[in-house]
Parts: structure tokens; sequence; C-alpha cells
């Protein structure tokens, strides 16, 4: 017994231990790491939320980082469809970029529930060495309308959460964050000073010497009239053939997630002045296809829909959707459509680039030998 008691204890302190060392390595590498500049640039053109951001990072320890780390509060880490990142090597007309490896992390002493991503480097960075990041990460359902609900006559407002400072292990020594607006309605946003609103474009900073987990939150309240487009279910059946062709359906239910619609609909109104009498509301989207597709058709729950146009040429295929009716905020609608292609790259709808995507299948049947 008194020995089963002894081994246990020797395991909690081992775990102990094991557990400081990692604490107390972590935090030398975020100790050793210091952010010289960083621009952060938000575009809220549409409801996919993309932000462009440039850091200048300066090893200040002793020893080689092989590693940067990124950090996001649980929100906005809930939020997140794709996190890419780029090293910039050369200077000027010879500078070029080199893809990262990012992956989601932990950090032992991460404050507040605080999410991170590694960053690896293509080569340590050396005592007194600095290196150019590129990093674009890309935000869904993160704009909420408000008002929750809107007539036909009424434009679309929404919400937009952030800080007005990179959120980073890192000390910061200089930093600017620009918003851009999908137009120059923003109905208010938080100041911080330095703010700066002109045109389309809302500045905050720049700001200097910011110590590492800083956070001021800051809301945007502007008109955003892009299609909410929501894929909440998709379908893709892939036939290959034994003859080298490929014959893809693909089935969409689709919902405009912006504001809800209230009130009756005018179709008269709709069709006089769709820009203004149905500004949030979209009644075609854009399927990128790949080059020389054929037999393409499209249709809905009802049957076969003549309103679509494809232009196809020797880069690629586009394909104009227009649904039977326009889609207001909370309206759903089903949509099919069917192409041949041959072999290759597996033919990608840019429906998905377009708008935010719940649930996906994917269905292929491989052809039996002959």
């Amino acid at each position: 017994m008194a020995r089963s008691t002894a081994m246990k204890a020797a395991g909690l302190i081992l775990a102990l231990l094991i557990f400081t060392f990692f604490s107390l390595a972590a935090s030398s590498s975020n100790n050793q790491i210091q952010i010289l500049n960083a621009e952060r640039r938000i575009d809220l053109s549409s409801h996919i939320v993309k932000v462009f951001l440039t850091l200048k990072v300066e090893n200040v320890g002793t020893s080689p980082a092989s590693e940067i780390f990124l950090a996001f509060p649980p929100s906005q880490a809930d939020q997140l469809a794709l996190v890419k990142a780029q090293a910039a090597i050369g200077k000027k007309k010879k500078k070029s970029y080199v893809h990262l490896d990012v992956n989601p992390t932990q950090l032992p002493d991460a404050p507040n529930g605080t999410k991170y991503f590694s960053i690896s480097l293509l080569n340590p960075l050396s005592s007194g060495e600095t290196a150019t990041l590129e990093v674009l990460y890309i935000l869904t359902h993160s704009l909420e309308p408000f008002p929750a609900e809107i007539s036909q006559l009424e434009s679309q407002l929404v919400y937009f959460r952030d800080s007005a400072l990179i959120l980073s292990p890192y000390h910061i020594k200089q930093q600017t964050t620009f918003i851009k607006t999908p137009s120059t309605k923003v109905e208010s946003f938080t100041r911080v000073e330095p703010t700066k609103f002109a045109g389309r474009e809302l500045k905050y900073g720049p700001y200097e010497d910011r110590p590492p987990y800083s956070f001021s939150p800051v809301i945007v309240h502007l008109e955003n009239n892009s299609p909410f487009a929501v894929v909440e279910e998709l379908l893709r059946e892939v036939e290959i053939s034994h003859w080298g062709n490929l014959q893809i359906t693909e089935h969409y239910k689709l919902v405009h997630a912006g504001a809800r619609h209230k009130g009756v609909f005018s179709r008269v109104d709709y069709q006089s002045r769709a820009s203004v009498k149905g500004a949030s509301s979209f009644k075609h989207l854009l399927a990128s296809l790949p080059p020389r597709v054929h037999s393409v058709y499209y249709r809905d729950e009802i049957g076969n829909i003549s309103s679509s146009h494809l232009r196809t040429d020797y880069r690629k295929s586009e394909l104009e959707i227009e649904p039977r009716y326009p889609l207001f905020g909370g309206w759903e609608g089903y949509l099919c459509y069917w192409i041949r292609a041959t072999t290759g790259r597996l033919p990608f709808s840019s429906l998905l680039m377009a708008s935010v995507t719940s649930t996906s299948a994917l269905v292929v049947p491989l052809p039996r030998p002959l």
C-alpha cells in the first residue's frame, strides 16, 4: 500500500516537472521574439471576412527560434475557416514568397482561452535576425445583422467585433489596423485614439510598444448588402467512366443568412429597382469550373431552369446561375447542376468559395473492372 502511494506521488511529481518544463520552454520562446512592425488589413466587403496580416519579427533572445505563434480569441477561433502563411524572401523587385506550414497548437499559459496556431519557419531565426511573414486568415459567421429583420426597402446593417490592438503572445513595437468597408455608410465605430475614418477605410493606430496579449475591443456598425449565401448542405456525386470522362452532379441547399426579411415581397418593386428595393438580396451566383466542360444543366426542386449562362474557353468555364426567385434574408432554396469534363483534376465549384458551407458530402462510385 505504501509502495503504491509512493509510486503515485512520484508520477504526479514527474507530470508536474514535465508541465513546468514545457511552460518554461513556451515562455522562453515567447520572450525571445518581438514584433518590430505589424500591419493588419481587414476586408469587410463581403460576408466572408478576409484578414491580411504582415509581421516583421526579430529574435531578441540568445537561441534560434523555429516557429512563430499566432493568437486568436476563443470567439474568433471558432469562426476560422482558413489560416495560411508565407515568408518574404529578397527585397523589392527580387522579392519572392515561400509557403510556410501552419498548424493549431496549445500553449500552457494561454489567458482567457486564447487559441494558437504555429507557423514553422523555413530556417531557424538566429539571435538578432529578422523575418517578414505574410498571413491570411478567413472568418465566417463573424458579421451579425443588426437590426435582425429588415423590409424589402431597407439596407442591411451588420456589427463587426474585433480589437484595435492585435492579440499576440509577443511584444509589438508598432502596429496599425485598417478596416475596409463595403461602402461609405458606417453608422458608428469605437474610437481608440488615434482613429481615422475616410472614404471606405477605418484606421486604428499606429500604436507603439504594446505588451503581449494587449486587447482593446471595438465594434463597427456598417452597411453590408453583399449576398450572405450559406450552403447548409452540399452533396457532390462524381462518376468516373472507363473512357476517361467525369460526370459531376452537385446538390445545394442554399440559405440567405443575412437579416431576415419582414413584411411582403413585391416583385414589381424589385424588378423596377432591384439595387434599391432589394439591395441585400441576391438573384444569381457564379460557379467557376474547369475549361471545356460540356453538357451542363441546372435545375431546382420544380424542374429545369433556362436562366443560366455558360461561358467557356481554354482556361476556365463560368456558369452564371439565376434561381427561380431572388433570395432575401432567411429564405432558402435548392439548386442542382450537372456537368461533364475530362478526367484530371477534380473540378471544384467556386460556389463554395463565394459562400459558407456547413455540411458537405462527396460520393465517388469507382468503375467496375471490365
